[in-house]
């Protein structure tokens, strides 16, 4: 083993220059989210961090982004004494509290000057302290009951945007550094991914997975979590000097390293404070984490102090609540709806109950694993969940309250629509009525799809209008669509005679169409615009679609044995195949393929297209790429051939990964003149 005594200068210095670039880089990853240097290269650089560090052990200190993970778990928590204690904020839920509040600061100042109030966004995650000594990290600690927390040291280090070593200079000898760690909606929904497949029980909701992602005893469990940490206020200063306006305060924290909300704003007086309440309230939604409302505090330090203390909680600031987003009610019974694509899902018919700023009576379940993961029975008082413009679901229940008579929730074996079969494939939650085409819960979304732009391509049959004809009995089926005049279209609310003249000029063209648009249109599950063209160039006509067995449908490219079973029972359900006769018995036609003339080219070989086009419709550029036999991606890999770079995309993410990969790129003008070379594009 070496020793610092024998280590040299050039090592050392190495070693200290990649400690400083990779927390630096981190910073502008994690904090700024402006990264200066590719993935691949602060890779490179902590792995040569790592075998510096592993041939010279010694060398190795806390403040190394090698150490944010690594040790040991831990048999148990030990208590943190807060120096300052962590208080809690007396809560307002309306105009009128904010305005009191107001009022009281300005009497206990002594002043009718308005108060300038800093204002943030109140993040739904679990408050801690974290404790700098020298810009280092030394203390990470959870609130607890505001005096004492736990020592949750191990595990804070292991969230990347916490800073191990502060950035800069200036800042105090000790500084206590306070904040919410919490879990963004994306990091959230890709961790109950991943439980749902594995069979494990989902977090409620991103609080309580941040909470247990922090009280974790081994921190790689913690370091497996997406979890961030915003930075909120400071505790204990020592040996050193904060600015006075805490807006001020925060932005030197972010200059420091540490990620504060992007949100945050300064108003001069207690109406801006309602005004930033009503626009938050209006943006909540479209954040990518969960808030609960808005804190707001006296700006100035020096008047936080005049204002002290009211029990537990300070008189200079205050949480303006949002509407409770989860509330209890009773589930009264579960009925089952069926979806464009059959799918069968559980609604919970619940007793009214206000949550999330409306009146909610119906939730979904999503399907049978989520009815056993929940053990949810009706007659079962359940926790609703309502955030934004989502569905309500039913998030868990109380089984304490559970009745004697509560009763078992029984999918349905046949299709409450159309009593068709209903399916559950292995592998798979969903249940399916088998009704395809017939069925009338399908028929409007069905229909829809059919008419779709990329399927028969239908001009001025609009959703609205599919509804008007389906609920008015014009049409039953797809085929249907073919036997309508203008004459009668003309008589439906918002149509004239010009426009009924033109959806029927439309239908009359769509006749004439391709197979793999008329695949597609057909809305057989899993078959997209990709599929549909693979099996129109490996089958070349319909009847020999029709007639492939599984296996024989599985030789296609991209085609799996789950969708050639649904494939083959498609087209083995006979309702199915009237459906297909009656649209070609109407007109419906296409020119079958050679399949041995075809002229593929770009065959086996993968192609990106990205940025704007000017030449060439980019859509129509992928689809000429196609039509000579290459497959157009959307993501660059190491089996990526080329990608495509329109114009503005020479610093976009698949250009740069194209350039760290060494893929081959060309312009939409190189890529006109391939095209050109192949004769599928005239200028």
């Amino acid at each position: 083993m070496s020793s610092s005594q024998t280590v040299s200068p050039e090592i050392l210095a190495e070693i200290d220059t990649l400690k400083s670039q990779l927390n630096y880089h981190n910073y502008r990853y994690y904090v700024l989210d402006d990264p200066q240097i590719p993935d691949a290269e602060y890779d490179r650089q902590l792995q040569r961090l790592k075998t510096l560090e592993n041939e010279n052990p010694e060398l190795i200190t806390e403040d190394s982004p090698t150490q944010r993970v690594g040790a040991e778990p831990l048999s148990a928590f030990t208590q943190v004494t807060h120096e300052v204690a962590m208080l809690s904020l007396d809560n307002a839920f309306d105009d009128d509290d904010m305005l009191d509040f107001n009022r009281r600061a300005k009497d206990r100042l002594k002043q009718d000057e308005d108060i300038e109030f800093a204002c943030e966004p109140k993040l739904d995650g679990i408050a801690v302290s974290l404790l700098y000594e020298k810009g280092l990290l030394v203390r990470g600690a959870t609130r607890g009951d505001g005096t004492t927390g736990e020592n949750i040291t191990l595990n804070v280090r292991t969230i990347p945007s916490i800073p191990l070593t502060l950035i800069g200079e200036g800042f105090p000898e000790i500084l206590e550094v306070r904040g919410e760690i919490y879990m963004p909606k994306a990091g959230f929904e890709a961790l109950n991914e991943r439980a749902r497949e594995q069979g494990e029980k989902l977090f409620v909701n991103p609080r309580n997975a941040a909470a247990g992602s922090l009280r974790q005893l081994d921190p790689k469990i913690t370091a497996s979590r997406p979890l961030e940490m915003c930075a909120y206020s400071v505790g204990r200063v020592d040996g050193g000097e904060m600015p006075d306006r805490h807006t001020d305060a925060l932005e030197q924290l972010h200059q420091w390293g540490f990620l504060i909300n992007p949100e945050m704003a300064a108003v001069e007086n207690i109406q801006g404070c309602i005004e930033y309440y009503r626009k938050l309230s209006e943006k909540r939604d479209q954040l990518d984490y969960d808030i609960d409302g808005i804190v707001f505090k006296v700006n100035s330090r020096a008047v936080q102090d005049r204002l002290g203390f009211v029990s537990r909680a300070p008189r200079w600031a205050i949480a303006y609540k949002f509407p409770a987003q989860e509330e209890m009610t009773l589930l009264q019974d579960v009925e089952f709806q069926v979806g464009r694509t059959g799918a069968i899902t559980p609604v919970a018919r619940l007793e009214p109950v206000f949550v999330g700023g409306v009146t909610v009576s119906n939730a979904t379940l999503h399907n049978r694993d989520e009815i056993e993961r929940l053990g949810v029975k009706v007659g079962d008082t359940v926790i609703v969940r309502r955030a934004g413009d989502v569905i309500p679901q039913i998030v868990s229940i109380v089984k304490d309250k559970r009745p004697g008579d509560a009763a078992d929730i029984v999918f349905p074996e046949q299709c409450p629509v159309c009593e068709s079969p209903v399916e559950t494939m292995p592998g798979e939650a969903v249940a399916r009525c088998t009704g395809g085409l017939i069925c009338e819960a399908q028929r409007k979304e069905a229909i829809k799809h059919f008419a779709s732009r990329k399927a028969m391509d239908v001009d001025g049959l609009g959703d609205k209008l599919v509804e008007q004809l389906v609920d008015e009995n014009r049409i039953q089926s797809v085929a249907d669509l073919y036997t309508l005049d203008w004459q009668s279209i003309a008589t439906l609310e918002r149509m004239g005679e010009k426009s009924a003249r033109n959806l029927v000029a439309a239908l009359e063209t769509s006749k004439q169409t391709t197979l793999e648009r008329f695949l597609f249109a057909l809305g057989i599950r899993e078959v997209g615009e990709a599929t549909a063209r693979s099996l129109t160039r490996h089958f070349g006509n319909l009847p020999a679609v029709i007639a492939a067995s599984e296996d024989q449908l599985q030789q296609v490219d991209d085609v799996g044995p789950v969708v050639a079973h649904f494939i083959a029972e498609f087209f083995d359900q006979p309702h199915n195949c009237e459906a297909v006769e009656a649209l070609q018995a109407a007109g419906v036609q296409w020119d079958d393929v050679s399949v041995e003339e075809r002229h593929e080219p770009l065959a086996d070989k993968t192609y990106v297209v990205t940025g704007s086009f000017s030449i060439v419709k980019r859509n129509d550029a992928k689809k000429m790429l196609q039509d000579l036999g290459a497959k157009v991606a959307g993501s660059v890999s190491a089996k990526t051939h080329c990608v495509v770079v329109g114009g503005g995309a020479t610093n976009n993410s698949k250009f740069v990964k194209a350039q760290e990969l060494g893929i081959d790129t060309m312009t939409e003008e190189e890529l006109v003149a391939l095209l050109q070379e192949h004769g599928v594009y005239e200028a």
